[in-house]
């Protein structure tokens, strides 16, 4: 079954989906909590990657979006193989690091396990944020292509901060996502399964298209959705994105993995990445080839 996939053209696609996700949460990071005319006042369309909005970061720092799944990504190669008791331990660790940013409801969870050593929030019908879907990667890179390990590490990673059936449903469409886009599946195709998740969860329907982009699940999925779906381009796709303000290092961040890893390395923009934290995009290249290699399709080539 593994002889259809093309391990390299994998890599590629994995590589530009993480560094695609670092570059939206460093590009929509300046952007965060201003509102689409506000950014088009003050930048036209903003496009580039200058560091500064309210968090006051240097020009390709990253957020916790990334910093979060990298974590994840850590625990993955240092415990050889999957554990939430690590994942768990690197967030706690990151947390008294003092981040640059942490959401609410990912402190709270993160700080009922360093009390309680709780590793599974308690359900709650308000935590229906997109802390848990921006960081499944690390997760959805280490069960390529297994569905059934997919489904097992993205609801456990979410299930420490985020309790909620609709964030475990966009969680589990997005790592779908990657999976078929690692694959190298179309954007029709991509589609039906967006409508999957609509069918199930119509709330999530994302034609027309509200323009809402905030922190809530729906309004970051429908963004991603809109504008990943209607872009011609990795550059299309996120610029669309973070453009619409709010939330943007988060859709940005979402975007950036989906188009990433749908487009491939050779159609992110040269001058995003020299902006980029050389150390995170090193690192981020050093877990892609382990995450890769441990993967059931690693081991399996």
């Amino acid at each position: 079954m593994f002889n259809q996939y093309n391990l390299e053209e994998i890599r590629d696609r994995a590589r530009a989906s993480f560094i695609g996700m670092a570059i939206g949460d460093a590009l929509g990071a300046t952007v965060e909590f201003m509102t689409a005319s506000e950014i088009t006042a003050k930048y036209g369309t903003f496009r580039d990657i200058i560091g500064g909005g309210w968090l006051r970061l240097k020009p390709g720092q990253v957020t916790d979006d990334t910093e979060m799944a990298l974590c994840i990504g850590r625990a993955i190669i240092k415990n050889q193989g999957w554990s939430l008791e690590a994942v768990a331990d690197n967030f706690a660790a990151w947390l008294k690091s003092r981040p640059v940013d942490c959401g609410d409801t990912c402190r709270k969870g993160i700080r009922a396990y360093m009390l309680k050593r709780q590793l599974e929030s308690p359900p709650n019908e308000w935590d229906a944020g997109n802390g848990a879907a921006m960081r499944i990667l690390p997760a959805a890179l280490f069960s390529f292509p297994d569905g059934e390990l997919l489904k097992k590490y993205i609801l456990e990673q979410a299930h420490l901060t985020h309790n909620n059936p609709v964030s475990d449903a966009a969680c589990l469409c997005l790592g779908q996502l990657l999976h078929m886009t690692l694959c190298g599946v179309g954007k029709s195709q991509l589609r039906r399964t967006a409508d999957g998740l609509v069918a199930r969860f119509p709330t999530f329907a994302f034609v027309p298209y509200r323009g809402l982009a905030t922190g809530y699940i729906v309004d970051t999925m429908q963004t991603v959705f809109h504008w990943f779906f209607r872009g011609k381009c990795f550059e299309e796709c996120l610029v669309g994105t973070v453009n619409q303000g709010a939330d943007a290092d988060t859709t940005g961040a979402i975007c950036g993995m989906l188009a990433g890893a749908y487009y491939g390395m050779d159609a992110i923009p040269r001058r995003w990445i020299k902006k980029m934290d050389a150390k995170v995009i090193t690192e981020i290249e050093l877990q892609v080839e382990r995450l890769i290699t441990a993967s059931p399709m690693g081991k399996m080539m």
